[in-house]
């Protein structure tokens, strides 16, 4: 007699994967919901997820291995949040990336009891919590951890000397917990296509594809005659982002580029080699930031990103984006449409797409065609797709209206 009481899913994975029969629709409460997140000390793309699950779900807890709470939002303040022991540790609010080994350990303590929907956002160690067995496990995968799997080779490099000799050992033993713990996922969603391939190839389990919520109506066209000659770059100065041939690219081809970012000692290091027609400006408020994206001749992005927000905002500014043709890149910038796609990741590759983006005159693309495909990244599409996944599993929540975006 078999008394498995789930419901076995035909999801083509190597392993069974299993779904809770007792549909959330018969209960008479809404759902308690915990959402566990890697750390939260700032707002990047993983914290605006964050608030979109939040607004979802206001009756959400979060967990979290760091809380810097003067680092996050009036939305995320005003959830219950809890720590794990790595925030315990000295100086974790700064040195948190240095306790990577003890957050697996730190997840698995956290007693979930009572929880009937625990959504884990991934991109450093969160999915590995033990979930109730009648709680369904969703997790968000921006990226299966990059300094394990893809990227690893790349952060080796840039790590400094005592880190390169302690990498190889930690990094495997990391790899076997982190394969492990994605066995104890129901179910994955992944920000966008390139995230769902790598989520096959290291964990061997599918996921559905949903975008992050991208707040497109923060950002708005200006008139042709406002904006200047300049391309731009914005991002954060790492290697993977790849700002080292859009320097050599732009100090050869001689046009006005401006670059928006930091940290301060990447900044330098790259100024060293720029020629006069390149300017860096640092880290800037919201607000410059979205009048250079408004104003720019085109975003230049040259890096194989998980997703990618910037292209989307760019867009949503009614200016085109010349990116490379892997990646997240190829679920948001449409050839020729809403900027152009290169496939030679090099300082010559960009020279030649440039060149190109210049002869063709594409910085005259409709800007109606970049707005609509902006719109279809924003948070109502998040909440949508989000929602369809949740009802695959079986449970039907009442989501409140969109009513707070871009509120605290």
């Amino acid at each position: 007699m078999n008394c498995d009481t789930r419901i076995p899913v035909n999801t083509g994975d190597t392993l069974p994967v299993f779904r809770k029969a007792t549909p959330v629709t018969t209960r008479k409460k809404p759902p308690r919901v915990a959402i566990i997140h890697y750390w939260l000390v700032g707002m990047r793309g993983g914290e605006k997820v964050i608030e979109a699950l939040c607004r979802m779900f206001p009756q959400a807890e979060i967990f979290t291995h760091v809380y810097l709470p003067d680092k996050v939002s009036p939305l995320i303040r005003s959830h219950k949040v809890h720590t794990t022991s790595i925030a315990r540790l000295p100086l974790a609010g700064r040195l948190y990336p240095k306790y990577l080994p003890f957050m697996p350990r730190a997840l698995e303590e956290i007693d979930l009891t009572g929880f009937d929907l625990v959504i884990s956002s991934e991109s450093g160690p969160a999915k590995g919590v033990i979930a109730p067995p009648d709680a369904l496990h969703l997790c968000y995968c921006h990226s299966p951890m990059r300094y394990l799997w893809d990227q690893y080779h790349v952060y080796r490099k840039d790590a400094g000397f005592v880190t390169r000799q302690v990498m190889p050992g930690l990094a495997s033993k990391l790899r076997v917990w982190d394969t492990v713990s994605a066995a104890r996922v129901d179910g994955f969603v992944a920000n966008s296509r390139h995230v769902e391939q790598r989520i096959h190839s290291y964990w061997r389990r599918t996921a559905d594809v949903v975008a992050p919520p991208v707040a497109v109506q923060d950002f708005q066209p200006v008139a042709p005659e406002q904006r200047g000659s300049f391309y731009l770059w914005a991002g954060e100065l790492v290697s993977y982002k790849r700002p080292d041939i859009v320097i050599e690219a732009f100090n050869r081809l001689g046009l006005p580029l401006i670059v928006i970012g930091g940290p301060p000692k990447a900044e330098r290091k790259l100024a060293r080699n720029a020629r006069d027609n390149i300017r860096f400006l640092g880290q800037v408020p919201f607000e410059k930031l979205r009048r250079y994206l408004a104003c720019c001749k085109a975003l230049v992005f040259p890096g194989e990103e998980d997703f990618g927000i910037i292209p989307v905002e760019a867009m949503a500014s009614g200016r085109p984006v010349i990116a490379y043709g892997r990646g997240g890149a190829l679920d948001t910038v449409i050839d020729r449409t809403t900027g152009l796609l290169f496939q030679d990741q090099t300082a010559d590759g960009l020279v030649e797409a440039v060149r190109r983006f210049e002869d063709e005159g594409l910085e005259d693309l409709p800007v109606e065609g970049m707005l609509r495909q902006a719109s279809r990244f924003d948070e109502a599409h998040f909440r949508a797709g989000f929602s369809r996944v949740l009802a695959r599993y079986g449970m039907q929540v009442d989501v409140p209206a969109l009513a707070s975006v871009g509120s605290a």
